[in-house]
């Protein structure tokens, strides 16, 4: 679908269009410039903009002097005979786009190398051309051998000619007009004064302007310039033969159009990237689901624009009122600008923008107006408003500028509430503007439209061209009017006739003005100061992680130091064990291992704290909450989620974010053998209401011991339960290596709570 052209023009794009043919380097490029139209079509605006992208950043272009050889082709192909200087011309062209096809593959990201591939391989044209003419486009001697053998014979031959005739200039010189030797229609003469030609044996070749002088060519060289003459016209001739081939292969290379419509295109693509770079453009990005979003857009042709962030969305329609001259228009044509420009491949006026593509804009724009075909104002925007109405859609943007304006207000406010209406009906988007009150309310009321402003300083009565949106406009006029010099009586007659009542509506919108401005300074004030708190929040949280580290640090230190010193324990117990087979050493041996036992388990590495992900939660469990630094009881279960009592707080958190605490057991005798003293031994070891980990550690020890003191049997009470630990001891025994082999006690002795450990040798 084409866009409307006067939409075009409305919202001036004519002169985006100049701006980019100004920094086109070629006339092809200018051309598709001057030209340039929207684009309905989402890949090729996206596939133009990746151009645009690649040339800011990937290759950068260099077109100049490539020239428009479209005419010299076309008569080539005709059958016409181009000069040297025209087929010079065209073999500089084309030997350029051949150096920027190299250029765009040796640098291109991708996308201008798809581009690239229009250009052609001119290179036998360009070889034969560049070979048989020189620089200013003259036929060079070695073209052909017959010319070179030509040209070799012309050059001595004018030098007889000129010698022959420069030895009579003594015998004729009382006959000559001036005393030298000068050409006339390609033959060497003597000008001699017309009075005494009939003195001078030859032939009459020319006269001058004045009749006073004739050129004559003596007898004596008229058979050397015959010669002469000859042997030029075969030059020529040879010359035309050459310039004849050479354009002929002109007409036959199929893909100069191709080549230079390419030209022309890469040429646009290059204009498109310095134009985003001179006014500091971005690339827009696409927005499928209709919706408008600009921030900080700039209408681009305005010297030193205000930015603004506009708008829409769940907001088909913003209303915009306020003053004249408070850039009401220029906010509606940032937003059609930024749309023609992204549909044309441009990057837009904006820090960000995500834009649809649109099938057309419709425009009803005040600067568009005329009373052409004695329209007045209201019907000529009568007829713009019948065409926006006709083709409004989701698939347009709707700008109507000054909507019941020309007419009664009333009446205006009337229709203007049922073109709105009719617009929200066909779900179409876009920026109406009006001064007529009572379409303020109605944006109040109704979904879909909101109301917004331009903003204005009450201080200095100027306005500052800030889009507030959801805050409607005031007309400010008797200020204005001020403003603008207007006679005090007039003013105040002018208020007089107002009313104390007539400005209720302005005095409430200038109280929620105002209230609006303290308000945003106190949110900005409040941004201000969360952005503190979140930025002490985050140093807190650094330094929390940096001592978590080192506290990790620290324990690993700490564990491997036990170890080191858990491993020397176990070498004495060895050494021990080897004392032990001394007479009389078992007492004192006895004695040191139990000493030895007890320093062990107070530097036996605490095993790593882990979260007891796995382990039961019921209520009342007793959990450890890392997030609050807090220990607390479950109050509920729900699944994944717990509440929490933490002192008088109650929190919900997720299961994998709380740890068990273990339970408290009561204190057994831990790891003791039954009446063992300091010097005597007894083979019983008690592990019932320990832990597995504990149990296996006194196991462990235990066996340990009694191997040291060459004890053969161990009786290990473990209790029945539910067979639990039972099972896991006897996992341990199995790869102990000093264990024998183990059974269950006997029946009378304890049966499946007790098991009997037999040690090796």
């Amino acid at each position: 679908m084409a866009f409307d052209p006067r939409a075009l023009s409305a919202l001036d794009f004519p002169r985006v269009r100049d701006a980019l043919a100004e920094r086109c380097a070629t006339s092809l490029g200018t051309e598709r410039a001057r030209v340039l139209i929207p684009s309905d079509d989402a890949g090729r605006i996206a596939r133009e903009l990746d151009e645009v992208e690649d040339a800011l950043f990937g290759v950068s272009l260099s077109l100049g002097g490539i020239q428009d050889i479209r005419d010299l082709h076309a008569r080539a192909q005709e059958g016409r005979v181009l000069s040297g200087q025209e087929l010079l011309n065209a073999a500089y062209s084309l030997d350029g786009a051949m150096t920027v096809k190299r250029a765009i593959g040796a640098n291109s990201r991708g996308p201008l190398r798809e581009v690239a591939l229009g250009l052609g391989d001119h290179t036998e044209l360009v070889r034969r051309v560049l070979g048989a003419l020189d620089r200013e486009g003259g036929v060079r001697d070695d073209a052909s051998a017959h010319l070179r053998d030509l040209r070799k014979r012309i050059e001595p031959l004018r030098s007889r000619i000129r010698d022959r005739l420069a030895n009579t200039l003594e015998q004729w010189s009382d006959v000559l007009q001036e005393h030298l030797v000068t050409i006339r229609r390609d033959r060497y003469v003597l000008p001699v004064q017309a009075s005494r030609v009939g003195q001078v044996q030859g032939i009459i070749v020319d006269a001058s302007a004045t009749g006073q002088t004739y050129f004559v060519e003596p007898a004596a060289v008229t058979q050397l310039n015959n010669e002469l003459t000859r042997l030029i016209l075969d030059e020529e001739a040879e010359v035309r033969r050459i310039l004849t081939e050479l354009s002929g292969l002109l007409a036959q290379d199929a893909d100069v159009p191709m080549t230079l419509s390419t030209i022309g295109e890469l040429d646009l693509i290059a204009s498109k990237a310095r134009l985003a770079r001179d006014w500091h453009l971005n690339r827009p990005e696409p927005s499928p689901a209709g919706a408008y979003d600009l921030r900080e857009a700039r209408h681009p042709l305005i010297e030193r624009p205000v930015p603004n962030d506009i708008r829409l969305g769940d907001t088909q329609l913003l209303l915009i009122t306020g003053p004249n001259m408070g850039g009401k228009t220029a906010t509606l044509k940032t937003l059609g600008l930024a749309v023609l420009m992204h549909q044309c491949g441009l990057y837009v006026s904006a820090a960000s923008a995500k834009l649809p593509v649109v099938q057309d804009v419709l425009v009803d724009i005040g600067d568009e107006q005329s009373i052409e075909a004695s329209l007045s104002t209201f019907a000529s925007h009568l007829k713009h408003l019948r065409y926006v109405l006709r083709h409004a859609s989701p698939d347009t943007l709707v700008l109507v500028d000054e909507l019941g304006s020309g007419t009664d207000p009333n009446e205006g406010a009337a229709l203007s509430q049922a073109i709105i209406e009719t617009l929200l009906s066909q779900d179409a988007r876009g920026i109406v503007t009006s001064h007529l009150s009572p379409l303020k309310l109605f944006a109040l009321e109704t979904p879909g439209l909101k109301n917004a402003s331009m903003g204005f300083d009450l201080e200095t009565l100027t306005p500052t061209y800030v889009l507030q949106v959801g805050q409607p406009g005031r007309s400010y006029a008797l200020a204005i009017a001020q403003r603008m010099g207007l006679p005090d009586g007039v003013l105040g007659r002018a208020e007089a006739l107002l009313g104390p009542d007539a400005g209720i509506m302005e005095r409430m919108l200038e109280g929620l003005e105002r209230e609006r401005a303290d308000l945003a300074a106190q949110l900005e004030t409040t941004a201000q100061a969360r952005q503190s708190a979140e930025a002490e929040l985050g140093r807190v949280r650094q330094e929390r992680e940096t001592l978590e580290g080192r506290r990790g640090e620290m324990l690993a230190e700490a564990a491997q130091k036990a170890e080191s010193l858990y491993a020397d324990a176990i070498e004495r117990v060895r050494t021990l064990r080897a004392r032990a087979q001394e007479d009389g050493a078992r007492p004192r041996v006895m004695q040191e291992l139990r000493e030895l036992r007890t320093a062990a388990q107070k530097i036996r590495p605490a095993p790593p704290v882990r979260e007891e992900r796995g382990d039961p939660i019921r209520v009342g469990s007793k959990v450890d909450v890392p997030a609050y630094n807090a220990s607390g009881q479950v109050l509920e279960l729900r699944g994944d989620d717990l509440v929490v009592q933490l002192g008088v707080m109650k929190v919900g958190v997720k299961r994998r974010d709380v740890r068990v605490q273990p339970e408290v057991k009561v204190p057994v005798a831990r790891g003791s053998f039954v009446g063992r003293t300091a010097t005597t031994f007894q083979p019983e070891l008690q592990l019932r209401g320990l832990g597995v980990e504990e149990a296996v550690e006194e196991l462990r020890t235990a066996i340990l011991e009694a191997a040291a003191l060459k004890e053969k049997q161990l009786r290990v009470v473990h209790g029945k339960g539910q067979g639990v630990l039972r099972r896991l001891l006897r996992e341990y025994l199995k790869n102990d290596r000093k264990v024998e082999s183990f059974h269950d006690a006997e029946p009378n002795q304890g049966g499946h709570g007790v098991t009997i450990v037999n040690l090796r040798a």
